[in-house]
């Protein structure tokens, strides 16, 4: 059957105790493991990545947000997909409309990340003056749900509407819990740093249901990190 969703990878650093954010990423024996997740990063041939606003705050917009009453209010919540749209995607999913973009496309000097063009998914809560600050700044986005982020919505439209095949999901752990939970994602593929993070650091799940994987190839990178790389049994095709 045909899938109508794109192929989702969860792909992320952990510590030993499946930790994926915390002090332990900044120690110095995590940073071998970072290096292994960014150069598997760029060797997967994908059509872009997945992120929750907290990630994309922290890695690209450092707290950034526009001023919006200097923009004008988009009443009509539809979809908006400009007909320019690059073939390699950075897809926040923004509930609330939180972000500030300064512009259409992530700025990095990383292969895997630099020239992406963003993509907002939205729910109705969001403020119409957003909008049109998106509008203004070429920003496609798409709406999922009235208050929480509908996956199952989101992936179908980004399939459906935009042509997307292959996904790279890269958290945090609320978003990656979403997908979880909607049966929305086909691997895992999780870059273990030697280390043991804090109690209250956040898992790679937050509120998982029971999913079984199996084992397709494991990697020993260096003398202390490993690559391992799962396969969901029954992988979501509806």
């Amino acid at each position: 059957m045909k899938m109508t969703r794109p192929y989702i990878i969860c792909h992320m650093v952990t510590s030993i105790d499946g930790k994926v954010t915390g002090d332990f990423l900044y120690r110095p024996e995590c940073e071998k493991a970072t290096e292994v997740y960014y150069e598997i990063n760029r060797n997967y041939n994908v059509d872009g990545f997945i992120c929750g606003r907290v990630t994309m705050e922290s890695s690209f917009t450092n707290c950034w947000y526009p001023d919006l009453s200097a923009y004008d209010s988009v009443e009509d919540k539809r979809d908006f997909i400009p007909h320019n749209l690059s073939g390699f995607y950075a897809i926040a999913f923004d509930p609330k409309g939180k972000l500030g973009w300064k512009s259409s496309i992530i700025i990095d000097d990383d292969p895997g990340y630099g020239n992406a063009q963003i993509i907002e998914v939205l729910t109705k809560q969001v403020d119409c003056r957003y909008l049109g600050y998106l509008q203004k700044t070429g920003i496609p986005y798409i709406f999922a749900g009235e208050t929480e982020i509908d996956v199952k919505t989101a992936l179908f439209k980004l399939k459906n509407l935009m042509g997307i095949g292959t996904l790279l999901l890269e958290g945090g752990s609320i978003v990656n819990g979403y997908f979880e939970r909607a049966d929305a994602i086909d691997e895992l593929s999780l870059v273990v740093a030697p280390v043991v993070a804090k109690g209250e650091d956040k898992p790679l799940f937050t509120d998982a249901c029971i999913a079984d994987y199996r084992l397709l190839d494991v990697k020993k990178c260096d003398y202390s990190v490993i690559w391992l790389n799962y396969k969901k049994d029954k992988s979501c095709t509806e």
